[in-house]
């Protein structure tokens, strides 16, 4: 995958981002770490809003590489691909699991309930949190004028 693949399937397009968009992102991601750590919220909706945060750190990544996820089917699939070419290795692992969890948000916001374990719930927090601050210390380093 390639950014001028991407470009030419009409998958991405080429974006300037902000940091007034940017802290409206850091908003969705606190507020949705927030509410996955909730405890009387099933472990489906905890699971799925967890992979929420991730998405959206995923997604200041993109933006701050030039770039913005045309939102059409597949979008999470190559939004999670992408970020493999904005930050790189050893960031990849944060993508291939986040590629396995949305699988599993497809199926818990889709087809069926009672899908994610209390265990899964409280992993995918913990990678989404350590996912977003990962993307926050790329954006300080490489982005400086757009950090927190």
């Amino acid at each position: 995958m390639t950014w001028t693949k991407l470009l030419a399937n009409k998958d991405a397009q080429k974006h300037k981002t902000s940091k007034n968009e940017l802290d409206n992102m850091r908003a969705l991601i606190a507020r949705d770490l927030a509410d996955a750590s909730l405890a009387g919220l099933s472990a489906d909706r905890r699971f799925a809003t967890a992979y929420n945060a991730a998405l959206q750190a995923a997604n200041m990544a993109i933006a701050c590489a030039g770039y913005r996820i045309v939102s059409k089917v597949g979008h999470h699939r190559v939004s999670l691909e992408s970020t493999k070419l904005v930050l790189g290795k050893p960031e990849d692992k944060y993508a291939d699991y986040f590629e396995t969890c949305r699988r599993k948000r497809n199926t818990i916001d889709y087809t069926f309930s009672n899908v994610a374990t209390e265990t899964e719930a409280k992993e995918i927090l913990v990678q989404a949190a350590e996912f977003y601050s990962q993307v926050e210390y790329w954006i300080t380093k490489n982005h400086p004028a757009l950090k927190k």
